[in-house]
This record gives C-alpha cells, structure tokens and sequence, in this order.
C-alpha cells in the first residue's frame, strides 16, 4: 500500500509532510486546548484562506507569479499578531480578539475570491488539502517549520506550560507573558499556513483540537496528553493521507473523519477517578 508514497517523489514529500504536520499540529494544539482558545487555530484558518485568494488574485489580475502558500503565511502571521493587540486593546474581553479577525478573514476572502472570479481547481486544494500539491519548496520550507517549532518549544516549554495553566501565576514569576504569547501564536499562525496543504485550511483547526480532545479522556498528565495528541494526530495523517489517496478524495476529509473516530473512542473510555485527579494536577 506504501509502494506508490516511496517510488513517486511528490507522493514522497506529501507523505514526509503529512508526519511532520501530524507532530506539530497536536503539539502546539495542546496548550491552545488548555488555554481555552481552540477558536484561533479557527480565525487564523480564515485569515489564511483570505491570503491565499490574494495570491490567487494577484496571479489572475496582474499574471505575477505569487505562491499562495506564501501569501497564506503572510496573512496568518499578520492576523494572529492582530489578535494579540486586539487581546491588549479589549482587557476585560479579549475573546473579542477572535471573532473580530475571523470576520474580517471570512470577509476579505469573499472580496479576493469573487475578484479572482471564483472558485478553481487550486483554490479546492487549498481549502480541504491534496496528496499531489506539495512540491520540493514547500516540503523545505514547511520542514523549517517544523524545525523552529520544535526548538521554541522545547526551549520554552516551562514557560508555555505556566501561562497555559495559570497566566496570573506566570507574570508573578517574571516569564514576559506578553512576548512569549505573541510568539506561541505566531507560531501557530506559521503551522496552520504550513498545514493547508495536506488538511486543508478549512479542516486544520480540526488536526490542532480533536486529537487533543481524544488524549484528555484517557492521558494521566500534561506529559502524557501530548504524547498522545501527537500520537492520534500522526495515526489520523497517515490513514487519512493513504486512504485519500487510494480513494481519489481530498485527504483533510478523510484525516478529520479518522480524528473523529478516534475521539468517539475515546469519549466511549471512562478514567478512573485517579487518572482525572492526576490531570488536574499535573
């Protein structure tokens, strides 16, 4: 079943992807899960779609070359920095800060879409992912990706630990919560724009939430649900890229509906008393 991912090079590098999307996705998905703010991965997926019909725009109107993949990315960095200083502008109500921009992306998607008169064969990709769209750039450059999140991460685990679980308790103990939230939703911004070509930017928010939501009803500490949500978010990737493939479907379908199910099991496993109390303690 493997045969056709390792004897065709485009099948390769979407397949190498996938994995590398499967690990950061869940990853940086965790402490959005535990911050309780799942709706960003959705605002930024917006903003996202808004930039790639840019791209796709300037390409029809000016025929300039202009990789929506880099204009996606653009449009997500920027929204999720405008979702940090909307968050500083309404204190009291900084959810406010997500509906606003997903609004605008939704909006500013509709104007560029209708501009590059409408929907196309690349646009479909984009918005619900393709085993055949990754080239030998966008493998490279998503693979840097990879590398800057796993790194900030790593290096700054202690840190996004305490603000995801007690944002108060963190500025007490000096952490710059200011800087080291804007950089975790950059990041995120990054990821989501990475992840649109095998998810789809309409389904990548479901890659960032619903592995998360499976591995809370079983995992024994924060350590162990982001193992898990990895480990969920890589099952549903693989099944969902090979099975797209074989099936001729858009893969971001097929590797949200094997997300599902994996929560649906997950929701039918009841913990024990003890593994909840470990939870909440970790």
């Amino acid at each position: 079943m493997l045969a056709d991912f390792l004897n065709y090079e485009f099948l390769r590098y979407t397949f190498i992807t996938g994995l590398l999307i499967g690990i950061i996705a869940p990853l940086l998905g965790t402490f959005i899960v535990v911050r309780r703010l799942s709706l960003i991965a959705d605002a930024l997926s917006h903003v996202t779609l808004a930039g790639i019909a840019f791209g796709l725009m300037i390409e029809k109107l000016l025929l300039i070359t202009f990789p929506p993949l880099y204009s996606g990315m653009a449009f997500s960095v920027i929204g999720s920095i405008f979702i940090e200083k909307l968050r500083t502008v309404y204190k009291t109500y900084q959810e406010l800060a997500i509906p606003i921009i997903l609004s605008a992306g939704v909006g500013l998607s509709v104007i560029f879409i209708s501009l590059a008169n409408g929907f196309n064969t690349d646009l479909f990709g984009y918005l619900f992912g393709s085993v055949s769209a990754v080239s030998q750039s966008d493998f490279l450059l998503i693979f840097i990706i990879f590398i800057i999140v796993v790194l900030i991460v790593t290096f700054f685990y202690k840190e996004l630990l305490t603000l995801s679980f007690d944002e108060e308790h963190a500025t007490i103990s000096g952490i710059h919560t200011k800087h080291i939230h804007l950089l975790f939703i950059v990041l995120t911004a990054l990821v989501i724009a990475a992840s649109m070509r095998i998810v789809g930017v309409l389904l990548v928010s479901a890659l960032m939430t619903l592995p998360v939501a499976a591995a809370m009803r079983i995992a024994k500490g924060f350590k162990q649900m982001l193992f898990l949500s990895i480990l969920f978010g890589e099952i549903s990737v693989i099944i969902g890229i090979i099975s797209g493939y074989y099936l001729s479907i858009p893969p971001g379908g097929t590797i949200v509906m094997i997300a599902v199910t994996i929560l649906l099991l997950a929701i039918g496993f009841k913990p024990s008393r003890k593994s909840q109390q470990e939870m909440r303690e970790a």
